[in-house]
């Protein structure tokens, strides 16, 4: 039997059935994909009125609307009589949406608005204002990114990011015009549980020189050129509230790398308007712009490779990523679209750098098939105890580039919202707070949760 009061991620130690039991997954549903904040969409993607997108708040669909006075409601595509989608399309603009198995019709804020037949089939006794779509209660914009809630009682999110809105505006807040997302997302489908890619780009910088290391070979030929590519330099990483994240300090560069031929014109427009980065996120910050991040729990994007994304869960063993390429929103056309060409090259379902995070994850869960592989213990243990309280230029907990600190802070906030702790007790666990891995601060204990089995499919 699995106890997950018995996980302790605090000291580095994780039980691999936590990515393969059909009951944790269910509890994660409810109580981390149920109560955190989870990003829907951007500003660019609802340019106007009626405008929509279609998307998932764990396996929950929802659609996200521009409002007739300006604003974003957001509410579960389902219809209230017998469970259809009410909108098949992936995003678009309307007046409203439409059942179509029975006729059901919504309004732009998913109220209930016709009936067919109402006077035949329902005598005209059905209040309509009952049966409207399921809203999501909270709503909340950070500098055009869209996020949502299903808890009435969490806090706000300014308050759930905390110290990580430093490391956030590093990337949104380079350009005066801020970002925008490029067209739709790219979608694929990988064989592994959500948590492998959120936990990656929270922490692991570690894997680069070796699961990238055949990618190095494939963008750049001369060998000289792919040996700098791999060495290591200084960079740091940083842990708050679950979120993490990670990055050398690379100044902005002609010539990057990484980005490929693909991405060289967006790389120099980038260059030739550094000096406005550096007098807005300060030098620390815009030599992060190859840095991987995570929002807890499944929201995360990369710098130089221009793409945002979110692991939407399907079942504890595959989840389906929605990729989008974000650019500067006053960057030339010309740059624009190298930088879509440049993310779809790097990382894309065929992109050089994500087919081989793809093919570790995938491999690692079919490895957890077996009993004895989710029998054995699994090290997150590296820098344990470095860990150092932020400073000025680099708030949060921090520690240096090669580290499983932020790893270890992800689990630890996902624990504590599978036990159903309070968010005043989550947001007070200092094992998840800028104060260091301490114990965890006294609360009323929660009811352990245990899972009969471990069925990895």
């Amino acid at each position: 039997m699995f106890d997950i009061a018995t996980t302790d991620f605090t000291a580095g130690k994780i039980d691999p059935r936590i990515y393969t039991d059909p009951d944790v997954y269910q509890l994660e549903l409810e109580n981390v994909f149920g109560r955190s904040w989870l990003f829907l969409g951007h500003d660019s993607q609802l340019p106007k009125r009626g405008s929509f997108v279609q998307t998932y708040m764990g396996e929950d669909p929802v659609l996200v609307v521009r409002q007739r006075d300006g604003s974003v409601k957001a509410f579960l595509n389902q219809c209230r009589h017998r469970g259809m989608r009410i909108c098949r399309s992936d995003q678009g603009t309307s007046r409203g949406f439409t059942c179509t198995y029975h006729g059901w019709a919504y309004d732009l804020e998913g109220n209930l608005v016709n009936v067919p037949l109402e006077e035949e089939a329902y005598r005209n006794k059905l209040d309509k204002s009952q049966w409207g779509a399921t809203k999501v209660p909270r709503i909340e914009n950070y500098k055009g990114l869209i996020f949502g809630n299903w808890d009435p009682d969490a806090p706000d999110l300014a308050e759930t990011l905390g110290d990580f809105t430093y490391y956030l505006d590093g990337t949104i807040d380079r350009f005066e015009g801020g970002i925008e997302l490029l067209g739709g997302a790219m979608r694929w489908v990988i064989d592994c549980n959500w948590k492998f890619a959120a936990e990656q780009f929270a922490s692991d910088f570690y894997h680069v020189q070796i699961a990238h290391a055949s990618a190095g070979v494939a963008i750049v030929e001369d060998p000289a050129l792919q040996a700098q590519m791999w060495v290591p330099r200084p960079g740091m990483q940083v842990t708050v509230n679950g979120h993490g994240g990670g990055s050398p300090f690379n100044p902005p560069m002609p010539g990057n790398p990484f980005v490929g031929e693909a991405g060289q014109p967006y790389n120099d427009w980038y260059v030739a308007n550094s000096d406005g980065v550096e007098s807005r996120v300060g030098q620390g910050r815009r030599d992060m712009a190859n840095g991987h991040f995570t929002i807890f729990p499944n929201f995360s994007y990369l710098g130089d490779m221009h793409t945002m994304r979110v692991w939407h869960p399907r079942g504890p063993g595959q989840i389906e990523v929605w990729a989008w390429s974000y650019v500067a929103k006053d960057a030339s056309p010309e740059a624009k679209a190298s930088a879509r060409r440049s993310s779809a090259y790097t990382f894309s379902p065929a992109g050089v750098f994500e087919t081989d995070d793809g093919e570790n994850w995938t491999e690692v869960q079919q490895v957890l098939r077996g009993w004895k592989a989710r029998s054995n213990t699994l090290n997150a243990q590296m820098a344990l105890g470095d860990e150092r309280p932020g400073d000025s230029q680099f708030p949060g907990r921090t520690d240096d580039l090669f580290s499983e600190m932020a790893a270890r802070g992800f689990y630890q906030q996902w624990k504590l919202l599978m036990e159903g702790k309070s968010w005043r007790d989550i947001l007070a666990d200092r094992s998840v707070t800028a104060d260091g891995p301490q114990a965890p601060t006294a609360s009323a204990a929660a009811p352990a949760r245990v899972f009969e089995g471990s069925n990895p499919r």
